[in-house]
């Protein structure tokens, strides 16, 4: 069974659609993913306590698919590939993947979903919209 969880959407500082704006980074997430992903992330943070175990437990238990920094200037990240599915329409759903950077401080609540489509405007989705993060296994 694959693993899933509901997540709330939040806005963040930002930063992320930087670094996805970066040629190494784009050039190693297209090789990893197949596609060439949106350039910026989606933060979704898990809805309720069961579902933040459910992200640490996968963490733990999935090694995910590891994407090198091109320099020291920069972190490495971890991929987990899954598949979203909106609450409001759950025959709507689209592949993507969460990019985990390795950084000591990184916050243990947030998941960022990059994707080959702008997925608030994909789903309709504004901050504190609902959304389910299916793993695949």
């Amino acid at each position: 069974m694959k693993a899933r969880l509901s997540g709330t959407i939040f806005s963040d500082l930002g930063q992320a659609s930087l670094f996805m704006g970066l040629s190494w980074v784009r050039d190693a997430l297209t090789q990893k993913l197949g596609y060439s992903p949106y350039p910026a992330t989606l933060n979704v943070r898990p809805k309720t306590p069961e579902d933040a175990k459910i992200w640490h437990e996968i963490q733990a238990s999935q090694a995910g698919v590891r994407l090198s920094a091109a320099d020291s200037d920069f972190c490495n990240a971890r991929l987990y590939f899954v598949t979203l599915q909106d609450l409001l329409d759950p025959n709507q759903a689209i592949k993507g993947a969460v990019l985990l950077p390795e950084v000591a401080d990184y916050p243990g609540d947030k998941i960022e979903v990059v994707a080959p489509v702008h997925l608030k405007d994909a789903f309709s989705l504004a901050d504190g919209d609902q959304l389910v993060v299916e793993f695949d296994a």
